[in-house]
C-alpha cells in the first residue's frame, strides 16, 4: 500500500438541485480533518440527470451562489494541500446577455484555502437510452492526468470508460499515449460516475475497470451515486480495483462513506496495440437475453435468485424514493387476486417505513369469480394490511343502460370490457383523493408492449412496479419472494391462468401468445437487435412472431401517455424509448 496516502469515497445520496444539504455537506468536509483524497460522484454539486433544469435561470442562479459560497469558505481556511476534493459538477461559459453560451461536465478540485478549480472536461458524452448529453454538454479535448502529493492520477467520469464505435476516441487509449510520450508511471485512475441501474450493471462495471487498471498499471477507483429519480435508479456500487483484484465494493443503494488506502500499483498486463481486445462497448447493453430450450425456440432467460434479490432491492428503493420525493405516506393498490396486482401490493408492503400506509382496493365485477376475492382476502390477511371492498356491477349496469337508452346502442364486445376497466380507474382515483394516496400500476412489460391494458383503465397510476418486467419474469419474482418470506403470496395465485375477468371464462391465451413465446419475441424486438424475420428463424411461431409485431407497432399511443416505471433492464419502455405515436407500420 502506498504509504500515508488515503482515500476517502464519498458514495452519496443527495436529491437533485437540493443545493443547500450539497453544500453543508461539502463544507462539513472541508472542515474535517481528514487529510487525503476525497472523492465524489459525477455531477455531485448538481444532480443527475438533469435535462432542461441546468437551462432555468433560477437553478443557474442558485448553484453560482453555491459554488460563491463554497470558494468563500474554502479561501477562508489556512491551506492545507494534503488533503483535496475532487467535485463533479456543471461549468458554465455564459454570453454577453448572461445566457449559457457553453456548459461542460467537469471535474473541481477543491483544496481548503483555494477556490474550485476545473481539472478535466468529460470527453465522451452518450447519446443512446437515456442519454442524450450530447444536447447539454460541451465535451473536452484534453487528457486527464492531475498531481497530488507527488501521486500521478489519471481522470475520466463515467462514459470516458467506455468507447465504442459512438465514439471517436478512447480516453483510456490517450492516456496511455500520454504517459508513454511524457515517461510517466501512473498511480491511480479515478472515475466519477452517476450510472444508472440495471440488472448485471455492476460486474460490467468492474470487468471494465480491472480492464483499465490492467493496460494503465494502476489502480482504479469508480464512485458512483445513489439515487432513484422518477424511474432511473442510481445504485452506487463504487468500488476500487488493482487489475483483476477486487479491492473493495461500495453497498448497493444506499450512502457508503468509506476510507481505503491506496493500493501499490502493477505492472500493465496489456500493451498498447492489445487494447482492441478489451470487450467494452455500450452496445452489449441491447444484448437479448435469449436462452435455448427444450422448444423448438429460444426462451426469455429466467431470473435467477441473484437476479429476483436485485430486482426486489432495486423496486423497493424506487418506490422509496418515489414515495419520499413526492411527500406521500399513503398508498394504494387495485387487487384482482391476479399475479401482477398481487406482486405489487406484496413489494410496497415489504418496503413500508414507519408512519406510512397502504390499502388494497378490490373492484369486483359481474364476471369476477368467487376465488379472486377469497385470494384476495387470504393475501391481505398474509401482508396484514386492509382490503376494502368497492363493486362496479351497478355502476357498469347504470352505463350499459344509459347506452341502450340514450344511443338505443347495446354496450358490448371490447367497449363494454373496456368501460369496467375504466370504472376501476375511476374509482381508484377517487379512493386515492379522498385518502390522500398514491396509486401503483400494477401493468407488466408484456402488456404494455402489446397494449394489452385499458387506456384511462388498468393503465393508471402514478408509478409502475413491474413495467420493466415481462410476465414471465413477475412469475419468476413471486416464486422467489415466496421462498424468502414464507409464502406470502398464496400458491394458488401463482398457479392461476392470467385472466382480465371482463367477460365470461376470458384468459390472456385466447388473445395472446403463450407467455413463454409472447416475452422471448418481445425481448428480441424490443433490444433492437432482432427483426421480426430473425425470430421466426430462430423458431418462434410465425403466426406468434406476426401478430405480435402488429400488436407492438400500433400501441404507441397507449405507451406514450403511460406512467414512469421503475427501470431494471438495459432497454425498457420510458425515459429511454422513444418511439413516434405517428408512423407507418412496416
Amino acid at each position: 500500500m502506498a504509504h500515508g496516502f488515503t482515500l476517502k469515497i464519498h458514495q452519496t445520496h443527495h436529491t437533485i438541485a437540493d443545493f443547500e444539504k450539497i453544500q453543508e455537506y461539502i463544507l462539513e468536509v472541508l472542515d474535517n480533518p481528514t487529510k487525503g483524497l476525497h472523492l465524489f460522484p459525477e455531477l455531485y454539486l448538481t444532480g443527475y440527470p438533469l435535462q432542461d433544469l441546468l437551462l432555468q435561470q433560477s437553478f443557474i442562479e442558485k448553484y453560482k451562489i453555491m459554488l460563491e459560497q463554497i470558494n468563500e469558505h474554502s479561501l477562508g481556511l489556512k491551506l492545507d494541500e494534503s488533503k483535496a476534493l475532487l467535485l463533479g459538477g456543471l461549468n458554465y461559459t455564459f454570453d454577453e446577455k448572461g445566457l449559457p453560451l457553453k456548459i461542460e461536465n467537469v471535474i473541481f478540485e477543491l483544496i481548503p484555502g483555494k477556490s474550485l478549480k476545473k481539472i478535466y472536461t468529460k470527453r465522451l458524452l452518450p447519446n443512446y437510452d437515456i442519454f442524450d448529453e450530447k444536447k447539454y454538454f460541451t465535451p473536452g479535448d484534453e487528457c486527464g492526468v492531475w498531481k497530488f502529493q507527488d501521486k500521478n492520477i489519471a481522470l475520466m467520469i463515467c462514459e470516458d470508460m467506455w468507447p465504442s464505435n459512438a465514439h471517436p476516441l478512447d480516453p483510456a487509449y490517450d492516456i496511455q499515449l500520454l504517459l508513454q510520450k511524457k515517461k510517466l508511471d501512473l498511480d491511480l485512475i479515478i472515475n466519477l460516475s452517476a450510472s444508472p441501474y440495471h440488472l448485471g450493471k455492476g460486474e460490467k462495471r468492474i470487468k471494465r475497470g480491472s480492464e483499465i487498471s490492467g493496460s494503465l498499471g494502476a489502480p482504479f477507483v469508480y464512485i458512483n451515486r445513489v439515487g432513484g429519480e422518477d424511474e432511473i435508479l442510481f445504485d452506487g456500487r463504487s468500488f476500487l480495483v488493482n487489475e483483476d483484484e477486487l479491492i473493495w465494493e461500495g453497498k448497493l443503494f444506499e450512502a457508503d462513506i468509506s476510507e481505503l488506502p491506496l493500493p501499490d500499483k502493477k505492472a500493465p498486463k496489456y500493451k498498447l496495440d492489445d487494447t482492441s481486445v478489451l470487450e467494452n462497448t455500450w452496445e452489449s447493453l441491447f444484448n437479448p437475453q435469449l436462452i435455448k430450450s427444450g422448444a423448438s425456440h429460444p426462451i426469455l432467460k429466467p431470473l435467477d435468485d441473484v437476479d429476483c434479490a436485485r430486482t426486489l432491492a432495486a423496486l423497493k428503493f424506487g418506490i422509496r424514493e418515489y414515495a419520499r420525493k413526492s411527500g406521500i405516506n399513503k398508498f394504494l393498490v387495485a387487487l384482482s387476486g391476479g399475479i401482477d396486482s398481487t406482486l405489487v401490493l406484496t413489494i410496497v408492503k415489504l418496503c413500508l417505513e414507519e408512519g406510512q400506509e397502504l390499502e388494497a382496493l378490490f373492484m369486483p365485477g359481474y364476471y369476477t369469480v368467487p376465488a379472486s376475492f377469497d385470494l384476495s382476502e387470504k393475501l391481505c390477511k398474509n401482508l396484514n394490511i386492509p382490503l376494502k371492498i368497492l363493486p362496479i356491477k351497478f355502476l357498469h349496469t347504470s352505463i350499459r343502460n344509459a347506452f341502450n337508452d340514450s344511443l338505443s346502442t347495446p354496450l358490448e364486445g371490447l367497449a363494454d370490457e373496456n368501460i369496467q376497466s375504466r370504472l376501476r380507474g375511476a374509482l381508484l382515483y377517487s379512493r386515492s383523493n379522498q385518502a390522500g394516496s398514491l396509486v401503483f400500476n400494477t401493468s407488466n412489460k408484456s402488456e404494455l408492449a402489446v397494449g394489452y391494458s385499458t387506456q384511462y383503465g388498468d393503465s393508471v397510476g402514478a408509478l409502475s412496479v413491474l413495467g420493466d418486467l415481462f410476465k414471465s419474469e413477475v412469475f419468476n419474482l413471486a416464486g422467489y419472494i415466496n421462498k424468502k418470506y414464507n409464502n406470502l403470496i398464496p400458491e394458488e395465485i401463482l398457479l392461476r391462468p392470467p385472466s382480465a375477468e371482463l367477460r365470461e371464462d376470458q384468459f390472456d391465451e385466447q388473445t395472446l401468445p403463450a407467455y413463454e413465446i409472447l416475452d422471448g419475441i418481445l425481448e428480441g424486438l424490443l433490444s433492437y437487435r432482432l427483426s421480426p424475420k430473425n425470430l421466426i428463424t430462430l423458431g418462434f411461431p410465425r403466426e406468434d412472431v406476426e401478430k405480435t409485431f402488429n400488436l407492438y407497432q400500433k400501441v404507441e399511443f397507449k405507451r406514450f401517455q403511460f406512467c414512469p416505471i421503475i427501470k431494471v433492464k438495459p432497454k425498457s419502455f420510458g425515459f429511454g424509448y422513444r418511439i413516434p405515436i405517428c408512423k407507418e407500420r412496416f
